[in-house]
């Protein structure tokens, strides 16, 4: 049973994420973890299984024209279940195919137990994405 706190793992999420570390992001997993992403775009998938579905995706974000220059816990929320942590997420991004950068915020609701991630919903907007690629209509 791990000693870390709720914090202890998104402060690990977000250097692994800062670092482009796709594998060490991977391993905070559980090996049956779910990831859900309700709003995600149409190259995104809504749902992943599994820690080695993670891992791949992550490795494809890692790999993608989007470069992640800051990425932080505005507000953390406990609830009365020591697992569960509501999460407001800040992070700013550059596109290198263009230059354009963006700031977007998301709350993420995680379920964390014995220092892994079991189950990780995230409620973004990936609306941001489509206007920095010019694919809406204006």
């Amino acid at each position: 049973m791990s000693s870390a706190t709720p914090a202890d793992v998104l402060d690990r999420r977000r250097r692994m994420t800062m670092n482009g570390d796709a594998d060490g992001l991977a391993e905070l997993y559980s090996l049956d973890a779910v990831i859900e992403m309700p709003f995600a775009g149409p190259d995104a998938p809504r749902r992943l299984e599994g820690r080695e579905a993670i891992r791949a995706y992550a490795r494809r974000v890692t790999t993608s024209p989007m470069r992640l220059d800051s990425y932080d816990v505005a507000e953390l929320y406990r609830t009365d279940d020591p697992e569960l942590v509501i999460v407001e997420m800040r992070g700013t991004a550059t596109m290198t195919t263009t230059g354009r950068s963006f700031t977007t915020t998301s709350i993420q609701i995680l379920r964390i137990r014995d220092g892994e991630i079991v189950l990780f919903r995230d409620y973004a907007n990936p609306g941001i994405l489509k206007d920095l690629l010019g694919e809406t209509n204006r």
